[in-house]
């Protein structure tokens, strides 16, 4: 794995480096040798904040935790990222075999609602609605007069579809395809 660190509100020394692959070594037989791990240590009054951010596949792995001291930060964030990992990994040995299955078994699977025991989702509800033009302020309005904490919309101004979502600082973030 190539790790790359970043500090705020610390200066990241070799010592915090030795222990972030010494931890996160725990999960190195899970991902492939080229894999890029980005760890950002953040110091926050009296707390040390760690993420962790992997590629894997296409697909971003990402593991926050605050805790007093960095060394319980690499502990928690290596098990939320092995837990990650082995959940999306299971995932797709899962949709490798749906795929070989025969066409009358994906119909009968896909009806079929999803167990927890094998770790899928199920999706409980489908909700339809109509994407309004509005630019992301209005979007902003309309997902705190509905209580949400992320909007679907279509921008006015590109007449793409986009999303605003409630960030855990309590600002706005938004999201626009490219």
């Amino acid at each position: 794995m190539r790790y790359t660190f970043t500090g705020k509100n610390i200066s990241v020394t070799d010592d915090i480096k030795e222990l972030a692959e010494k931890k996160l070594s725990r999960i190195s037989k899970l991902v492939p040798d080229d894999t890029n791990v980005h760890i950002t240590i953040n110091k926050v009054r009296h707390q040390h904040k760690v993420e962790v951010s992997l590629m894997l596949h296409k697909r971003q792995i990402r593991a926050e935790v605050l805790a007093p001291e960095v060394n319980a930060c690499f502990d928690s964030v290596v098990d939320v990222l092995e837990k990650q990992i082995v959940k999306y990994k299971g995932r797709l040995r899962e949709r490798k075999r749906r795929n070989v299955a025969t066409p009358e078994e994906t119909n009968y699977v896909a009806n079929e609602p999803e167990t927890a025991e094998t770790g899928e989702l199920t999706i409980h509800r489908t909700k339809r609605f109509a994407l309004k033009p509005m630019d992301a302020y209005d979007a902003v309005l309309e997902m705190e007069l509905l209580d949400h904490s992320f909007f679907v919309f279509r921008s006015a101004v590109t007449d793409e579809v986009n999303v605003v979502y409630r960030r855990n600082d309590g600002d706005y973030g938004l999201i626009e395809p490219q």
